[in-house]
């Protein structure tokens, strides 16, 4: 799933919900008390398009009480057509911070389209959030920005697992070896 092809971000949609979906059994089902949501693709592009808030709301119950949801942002200009788009990066909304957090390995390519999830995650839930910009590692291949986003994902997951009660969300200065992450994730798969 995740080597390298022609175009590799035309298919990360598939990329990243299988590795959300190993996050989900392998991580976060160790942590039952955890109220971390892990969006998939389809429910952003969904939440994005602003189309039919109320299945959202019934398709994703656990919205309202969730204390982080992760959710991949694709710079798609039509929502409904997930494969058009070439970019992703990470948004992490806290509800116990009261912040939406943004990872791009593109420096600010969807920048505005995260801050756009996070409003229409506003309506959904009735709820306000600060947003902020963070500095993260920056990708040096045009196709490598799912694999960003899935390292991301498993180390903030990480850090938000930890018995730790003050956790930093910076990434400024971490390195990410996406080769060896590459690898990573390909023998998590198989």
């Amino acid at each position: 799933m995740l080597y390298h092809r022609p175009k590799a971000n035309l298919y990360f949609v598939q990329d990243i919900a299988a590795w959300e979906y190993i996050l989900e059994r392998h991580t976060l089902s160790k942590y039952p008390a955890s109220r971390m949501i892990l969006v998939w693709p389809s429910m952003a592009f969904l939440i994005m398009s602003g189309r039919n808030i109320e299945l959202v709301r019934s398709t994703v119950p656990g919205f309202s009480n969730a204390t982080h949801m992760f959710i991949p942002i694709n710079n798609t200009a039509d929502a409904l057509q997930a494969e058009n788009g070439s970019h992703w990066s990470l948004l992490i909304v806290s509800t116990l911070d009261k912040s939406a957090f943004h990872y791009d390995s593109l420096e600010d390519t969807n920048n505005y389209l995260a801050r756009h999830a996070t409003k229409q995650l506003s309506k959904l839930l009735g709820k306000s959030w600060k947003y902020a910009d963070l500095k993260s590692p920056q990708q040096k291949d045009p196709n490598d920005s799912g694999v960003f986003v899935c390292l991301f994902m498993r180390h903030l997951l990480g850090r938000l697992l930890s018995p730790n009660k003050k956790i930093d969300m910076e990434m400024a200065g971490k390195r990410v070896d996406y080769r060896a992450g590459r690898k990573d994730i390909l023998k998590i798969i198989r």
